[in-house]
């Protein structure tokens, strides 16, 4: 399946490393598509760097299957821009698988596609979430229809699993 990995600035190291391995292991091809393409962008940990491969103006969300979106800085800074958001609004719109980590459901809330999924987050953004009318919990990964979140570094091997198990079960479109 072809997944777009939303990427930012200051994006958590792990958050987005992790799963973008695993994902490939499990032989999805993982796009990363942020502002500008060929950009350079270094985790807030500074471990991990890499480079934007597509802007968002250069793909459509039909061109993916699913939705990665790592957690730290990085969803916070690409909410502030229309084309990240509605992106974004465009897999949930569809029903198409979004894994969302930490801070990722950002962009869930800023694309007003939060309401009718239950879901969890980085505590901070937990609080944000339940004042907007969501539905969160406090666990390590919940599950909900097309939506898979976490709430931090440590839950990233639940959400692998759970994102892996979910990619499996949707029917290819792309």
């Amino acid at each position: 399946m072809r997944v777009a990995c939303v990427l930012g600035p200051k994006f958590e190291d792990s958050e987005f490393k992790q799963p973008y391995d695993a994902f490939r292991e499990a032989g999805h091809e993982v796009t990363i598509v942020g502002l500008e393409a060929g950009a350079q962008l270094e985790g807030d940990k500074g471990t991990v760097k890499t480079t934007v491969e597509k802007s968002f103006k250069d793909v459509k969300p039909e061109d993916f299957g699913a939705l990665l979106i790592p957690g730290g800085g990085s969803p916070d800074k690409l909410r502030a821009h229309d084309e990240a958001v509605k992106f974004v609004k465009a897999f949930m719109t569809a029903g198409k698988p979004v894994l969302a980590i930490c801070h990722g459901p950002q962009l869930l809330l800023t694309a007003d596609e939060f309401k009718n999924h239950k879901m969890t987050a980085w505590k901070t953004i937990q609080g944000d979430l339940k004042k907007a009318g969501a539905n969160v919990v406090d666990q390590e990964v919940v599950v909900d229809r097309n939506l898979v979140t976490s709430r931090q570094p440590s839950d990233i091997p639940a959400f692998i699993t759970e994102s892996l198990k979910l990619l499996e079960h949707v029917p290819a479109r792309r």
